[in-house]
């Protein structure tokens, strides 16, 4: 197995009106190629933190974050953001899909920025895949929150990524939908061999992962 990232001794601290406010607390994990581990724990625990932090969405106050073997402090802001181009997907539980794109649009979107060739072909195809080819001239308005989320997890898996980071994927979606949604991201996951590591508080969806990691007011416990 290869490891696709690593923490080593990760804290987060922020300044607040009462002083410094610890977030994460010396963070020491490892995630193999081809896994799916589920981060869970209370709200205001650390899951979103240590999420971006693995990203290189925010860096560390101490400690590091090895994405690939590669020292995220290491890089710029521009080298960070092209390491996460050719490793990551993300989705969010937001969507954060663009309004003035169209579905296939924001499929083709990672792509295009990425300089892959048949950007059209490659984003039709996956919005076949998830159901949408149908709602593929729809703009994000036009949809669902469901067909929102499996938009945003076609365009996670655009750029064939080794790693698949995933906030709350389900959280604003009905029970449902969300189950849906689950049973794609787990076929996709299997489909392309992505590593998949979630933020979750869906027990449902943490018990499909293989590992669950429990943070504890920053902790790993």
């Amino acid at each position: 197995m290869t490891t696709i990232v690593e923490a080593r001794g990760l804290s987060r601290q922020v300044d607040s009106p009462e002083g410094p406010l610890t977030i994460l607390d010396d963070v020491n994990l490892c995630i193999e190629s081809g896994e799916a581990v589920a981060i869970v724990g209370a709200s205001g625990s650390g899951k979103s933190t240590l999420l971006g932090l693995l990203a290189g969405l925010d860096l560390p106050s101490a400690g590091q974050v090895l994405l690939g073997g590669c020292d995220l402090a290491g890089l710029d802001e521009d080298g960070r953001a092209a390491l996460r181009a050719r490793t990551l997907g993300f989705v969010f539980q937001s969507f954060h899909l663009l309004p003035s794109l169209t579905a296939l649009e924001n499929v083709m979107l990672p792509l295009e920025l990425a300089g892959l060739g048949q950007a059209r072909t490659e984003a039709a195809a996956l919005l076949e895949r998830v159901g949408l080819t149908a709602r593929r001239a729809h703009y994000p308005h036009q949809l669902s929150g469901g067909e929102q989320q499996r938009v945003a997890i076609a365009r996670a898996f655009a750029t064939k990524p080794s790693l698949l980071l995933a906030d709350e994927p389900t959280g604003n979606l009905d029970t449902r939908t969300g189950a849906h949604i689950i049973d794609l991201l787990f076929d996709l996951n299997t489909e392309h061999g992505t590593t998949l590591v979630l933020v979750t508080h869906d027990v449902h969806l943490a018990a499909r992962c293989g590992r669950q990691l429990v943070l504890d007011a920053g902790r790993l416990v």
